[in-house]
């Protein structure tokens, strides 16, 4: 992320603090008191005035409706915070998987057929259940099981011993 984009972010509405803890009091329908209870907490981080004024922002906002809802199903404010903190790094992981599924298509997009063809002589590739993904279709062995690769060769040399 280049400076500016990580500048306009933090100047946007949705993360800059705008108001006061009063507004946001208001806004959210918690009192000033939990605000600042959930702030000792760690629930939220408002935004600082060079004075020290807590300004809240969009986000912050949002936050405390989350909040809101994790009260009204009976989780403690510890619990909360866990909660808040899983969610936020189980959105974190699905950002990386998307941008890791993008990255995985463009590399088999731009990999050279031929390369495929002589790992699996057959060139055949079948989508793998339930993901849409394309891998090497396995074959069945003369006793009923699949293998990739020298598994029956294995077999046939009696590597297979249990």
């Amino acid at each position: 992320m280049s400076e500016e984009s990580g500048r306009r972010d933090r100047e946007s509405p949705s993360v800059r603090g705008v108001y006061g803890i009063s507004v946001a009091a208001e806004l959210s329908g918690f009192g000033v008191a939990a605000l600042r209870l959930y702030e000792e907490y760690g629930l939220i981080t408002p935004g600082r005035t060079g004075g020290g004024t807590r300004r809240y922002s969009d986000f912050d906002l949002a936050r405390l409706r989350r909040i809101a809802e994790l009260i009204d199903a009976g989780v403690n404010l510890v619990g909360i915070g866990r909660v808040l903190d899983l969610e936020h790094r189980t959105g974190e992981l699905e950002r990386d998987n998307r941008r890791l599924e993008a990255d995985n298509a463009q590399l088999r997009a731009d990999q050279d057929p031929d390369a495929a063809s002589a790992d699996d002589p057959a060139g055949e590739t079948a989508p793998e259940p339930g993901t849409g993904r394309t891998g090497r279709r396995r074959s069945p062995t003369s006793q009923g099981r699949t293998c990739v690769g020298g598994g029956a060769a294995r077999e046939q040399a009696g590597g297979d011993h249990h």
